[in-house]
């Protein structure tokens, strides 16, 4: 049995249309989940975010849309569509959507 996932593998695809904003909430999808890593898509209203956490892998976040602000160890970054930044291991981090934002999410665990 296919899953809506699996009827992307080999196919072309806009990352930022496959997932919606939706008025107060995050919205996540995951794309690749295997022992090594994964690939997630997040999109967050306007004012939505994640609280302050840490994860015991390095994460590196592709803005796809709008802008947001990513806090790290205390130090906010603004980011926007075109921009990625990386999240390092074992540290703080949390974001907070400053408009409509989608960002890609891949965490590697190796």
């Amino acid at each position: 049995m296919k899953t809506k996932t699996d009827t992307l593998i080999a196919q072309a695809a806009t990352m930022s249309e496959l997932v919606a904003c939706q008025p107060g909430s995050v919205v996540s999808r995951t794309l690749i989940d295997k022992k090594v890593g994964t690939l997630t898509l997040f999109a967050f209203a306007q004012g939505q975010g994640l609280s302050e956490h840490t994860a015991p892998y390095d994460a590196f976040v592709q803005v796809l849309e709008g802008t947001g602000t990513i806090s790290i160890n205390g130090e906010e970054q603004v980011v926007e569509a075109g921009q990625m930044i990386i999240m390092p291991a074992n540290v703080p981090h949390s974001l907070r959507a400053d408009l409509p934002f989608k960002m890609l999410l891949v965490m590697i665990r190796a």
